[in-house]
């Protein structure tokens, strides 16, 4: 394919991949997890605290996460420490937050977003 071109369809696998994407990340916690592991590298307990859940709601999210390759983990003595493993999911959920900023109606035409990385 030449350079600055574009797709009309996408290729069936290319598309299979990509609904799976979506699909692990249409749960809202998940999201909530993904992006602070974009920003930095966190523990179970840590991540409980952040997004308001549970450990043992974290731990099952994370572990979805980690099968879906999406996150990756470092043992550090009894501590297993968490981080994203992929800018393209970062670059995706800027844009859906951003998108999702504006919808909600708290940001508008051209303000800026809270959501960058």
């Amino acid at each position: 394919m030449p350079v600055g071109t574009s797709r009309l369809v996408p290729e069936p696998e290319h598309a299979r991949l990509a609904s799976e994407s979506f699909r692990i990340l249409a749960d809202p916690t998940r999201v909530r997890l993904l992006w602070v592991l974009l920003r930095e590298e966190c523990n179970v307990g840590r991540l409980a605290e952040l997004v308001d859940a549970s450990p043992t709601v974290v731990s099952q999210h994370l572990a979805k996460l980690r099968s879906a390759r999406l996150v990756d983990t470092r043992r550090e003595g009894t501590y297993v420490y968490y981080s994203a493993t992929d800018a393209h999911v970062g670059r995706l959920l800027t844009e859906a937050l951003s998108y999702a900023e504006h919808q909600s109606g708290a940001a508008s035409g051209d303000d800026p977003h809270s959501y960058a990385l």
